[in-house]
């Protein structure tokens, strides 16, 4: 029979010894049976392989069609294990043609070979069933099985495996098939028959492997069912299994914990899954604590909202920057900070009035002028606040100086428009009366206000600082679980008493100044010679605060050296520990959950490569994209340390890494933060090794269409650069250069392409390798395109 085919006959027709007439002159099909159930194993092993050819050669035919079904049911009963095994790998590829070839007659399939999958399910042999096991997933990949057989013939033979009382084998296996079938079938069909028995096997108590594989597939769970099943019926098995005892169960889920989180509510992600989340990053097992700082960048970028960025992710998966809608001019909210919006709001109510109403106020009511001049540099006390920190007096004294002449002169100084030309009301009105001498006196009030600001700045200053540690210490009311946030708070309310002292004791001694100035100027009246002669005492005597009458009660807070001495110190020890406080401040945010976000902040730590992962810091510059859109370009300042840290780490994977990825986090910061802070970052790679410099080259048409026209044109010089390589041999480099080139070309006008671009594609076309010279010539096409055709006669470029 098939003494001239082997194993290796597979790119051959296995059936087509049916075609040769033998000595027996037996019809093919009868010459097909005959073979199937012959006593040598080897023929059987052949039929079984053979079966596509078989039913391409009899499909035509509903009666061979059906004698060639019975003939794969009876092979199927064969006792030898491999003929059983060659059977059911030929099934899917079976399955494929008869729903191509026979799409009228589906039942076929469901009634004679979907009976053989399941059966060989729970076949004796390792080997049948893993082959069944394959050939099933295939089957629902492909979508042959019907609903009708998911649900009456697959689902309860797994239900049946996966009981309490099966074979511990058969479990494991019915398990994991349940998580791979969960995403290709219906998801009512999950949530009704599949889910109840998952969510028994995850609290299964006599075999770990069984949670295990419930845990490395918890993710493709949650999201066949969706969020309503995930939060009522997962979450709390998920909590289970990442307090489980074995390690490889909380390893597993802290695996999956992006997909899981991924499928759930905002308020459970920050509530629950963040707090589970870092007690799997502090786990005791180096593995979980592992898994865990891989798996952080991930979960956080689940908490990201791309649209609030202004971008938005394409079909094909990459990011773009969203076109930003036209804003109406007369309700331009967001153009500038309140604090400079609110100056400009009094300036236009006051313009709606006319200038003579103004100033008629002005001179008829000069009770409520003060008092709106007043309530004017008030407003704008608080605005220097926000702006310029504890830049208070002067500003309140310029304006003290300014806002009553503003009020008058102010909207007469404005250029005036066509309809102002002239006025009715303006021409006959009564001529306004002279207010010389009301400027006077506003003026030597301003000169007393002017001191009186001078004397209490520092006054103004603690206040201001008083209120920003009432504020910090506001917003750290909601992490005051923390050790570390209780240790901050106590160092803020030392610093807040500590300001107050301050103020206090300012006070106090302009209070003794003012008293003991009166005293010396009345001594000075009632005694002239009395003071002229005793002036040199004077002057030998100690200073006037250290011959101060202790018995005055303002003084009493001073006289203790000892206790000045410790509020200096304590104030220097205050204003040291601010230091570090001031820059944790600068990385807080309300994205994301702080903790998740410093713990991510620790991953280029020297230490973490140490106790957890020595690619740790790989691991976090892979997923900092992700975090920095989550975050916003308006939170970059929490990441750009780290990011210029992980930019000058040592090790040439995780820069490479960064450069691979620098133009996607250029499109989420936008041009300014580009131009600031990853410029800098792109020049450094441009001279760094090759392995780094490839993940620039790769990208970037894409990194320098963000920059400026002028930004951009710097680097025409460096271009020339990138034909030198540390090997010689990589060619790749330069063929990567010339397609980027090819992009390039569109950036830059013809003379910037004649001077600089040409240079470089003459040398590429003379390179040694074929395959760069041929992309080369491409880059000569399309710059012949780019320039125009007088240019290139004039100068006769090529």
């Amino acid at each position: 029979g098939f003494e001239d085919y082997g194993p290796d006959c597979d790119s051959m027709r296995i059936t087509a010894f049916l075609d040769i007439p033998g000595q027996d002159n037996v019809a093919p099909l009868a010459r097909l049976e005959k073979y199937a159930f012959s006593d040598n194993i080897f023929n059987r092993q052949i039929i079984a392989r053979g079966l596509l050819d078989v039913f391409r050669d009899f499909s035509h035919n509903d009666e061979d069609y059906l004698t060639v079904m019975a003939i794969v049911v009876r092979l199927s009963e064969d006792t030898e294990p491999t003929v059983r095994t060659e059977l059911m790998e030929q099934i899917p590829p079976i399955g494929i043609f008869l729903q191509e070839s026979r799409p009228n007659s589906p039942s076929a399939f469901s009634e004679y070979l979907m009976p053989i999958v399941v059966k060989y399910l729970t076949d004796p042999n390792n080997q049948v069933r893993k082959a069944s096991q394959e050939s099933l997933v295939i089957l629902l990949e492909q979508g042959l099985i019907s609903q009708n057989d998911i649900e009456n013939k697959v689902c309860p033979i797994l239900l049946d495996l996966s009981a309490p009382e099966s074979d511990d084998e058969y479990k494991v296996e019915a398990v994991n098939i349940i998580c791979k079938m969960a995403s290709m079938v219906n998801k009512s069909t999950v949530e009704c028959l599949l889910l109840p028995r998952f969510c028994e096997l995850c609290g299964d108590g006599k075999l770990f492997q069984v949670r295990k594989v419930c845990a490395a597939n918890f993710g493709d769970i949650c999201n066949a069912v969706g969020q309503e099943a995930t939060e009522k019926s997962l979450i709390p098995k998920f909590f289970e299994l990442c307090s489980d005892s074995v390690w490889g169960m909380r390893k597993a889920c802290a695996e999956c914990f992006m997909a899981v989180s991924y499928t759930t509510s905002p308020e459970i992600r920050r509530t629950k899954l963040s707090p589970l989340f870092i007690n799997l990053i502090s786990d005791p097992c180096r593995w979980v604590r592992q898994a865990a700082f891989q798996s952080l960048g991930p979960f956080i970028s689940t908490f990201a909202n791309p649209s609030s960025a202004g971008l938005y992710i394409r079909e094909d998966g990459t990011l773009s920057i969203r076109p930003s809608s036209p804003h109406p001019t007369g309700n331009n909210t967001n153009a500038m900070p309140c604090s400079s919006e609110e100056p400009m709001e009094n300036n236009s109510e006051s313009s709606t009035e006319g200038p003579s109403n103004s100033c008629t106020s002005c001179s008829e009511n000069s009770a409520a002028q003060e008092e709106s001049s007043v309530a004017h540099i008030n407003s704008e006390i608080d605005l220097t606040r926000l702006t310029k920190g504890d830049n208070v007096g002067p500003c309140v004294a310029q304006d003290t100086k300014d806002c009553e002449v503003s009020n008058c002169r102010g909207m007469n100084s404005r250029v005036p428009s066509t309809e102002d030309v002239f006025n009715t009301f303006l021409y006959w009105r009564p001529p306004l009366p002279d207010i010389s001498q009301d400027l006077e006196l506003l003026q030597c009030k301003t000169e007393m206000h002017e001191e009186s600001c001078s004397t209490s700045e520092a006054f103004c200053n603690n206040c201001v600082a008083s209120s920003e540690i009432k504020k910090v210490l506001q917003s750290l009311q909601e992490h005051m679980d923390d050790p570390d946030v209780q240790a901050q708070v106590q160092v803020l309310s030392a610093a807040l008493r500590a300001a107050h002292l301050d103020s206090v004791n300012d006070c106090g001694v302009k209070q003794d100044e003012e008293i003991n100035g009166s005293d010396q100027e009345e001594a000075s009246l009632s005694d002239p010679d009395h003071s002229t002669g005793n002036e040199g005492t004077l002057s030998s005597l100690p200073p006037q605060e250290e011959t101060i009458d202790p018995s005055s009660p303002a003084i009493m807070k001073n006289v203790d050296v000892e206790e000045l001495l410790n509020g200096t110190d304590r104030a220097l020890e205050i204003e040291d520990n601010d230091r570090p406080f001031e820059e944790d401040k600068s990385k807080l945010q309300d994205i994301i959950p702080q903790p998740l976000l410093d713990q991510y902040l620790s991953m280029t730590d020297p230490a973490r490569a140490q106790t957890v992962d020595t690619e740790i810091a790989k691991h976090c510059a892979y997923s900092l994209p992700g975090v920095a859109l989550t975050l916003g370009r308006q939170n970059w300042h929490c990441l750009k340390d780290t990011y210029e840290t992980l930019a000058s780490d040592v090790q040439w994977k995780v820069r490479r890494t960064l450069a691979f990825s620098i133009h996607e986090l250029a499109v989420i910061l936008g041009d300014q933060l580009t131009a600031a802070d990853l410029v800098p970052i792109f020049n450094g790679f441009l001279k760094d090794l090759d392995e780094v410099r490839i993940g620039v080259l790769k990208h970037l048409y894409d990194f320098l269409k963000l920059l400026h026209a002028d930004k951009r044109r710097e680097y025409l010089y460096q271009l020339q650069e990138f034909v030198v390589t540390d090997n010689s041999r990589n060619w790749r480099f330069r063929y990567e250069l010339a397609e980027q080139l090819i992009l390039i070309l569109e950036l830059y006008n013809p003379n910037d392409v004649y001077d600089y671009l040409r240079h470089i594609a003459l040398t590429l076309c003379s390179d040694k390798v074929s395959e760069v010279r041929w992309i080369s010539f491409r880059l000569v096409g399309c710059l012949h395109l780019c320039l125009p055709v007088s240019y290139i006669r004039g100068r006769r470029v090529l």
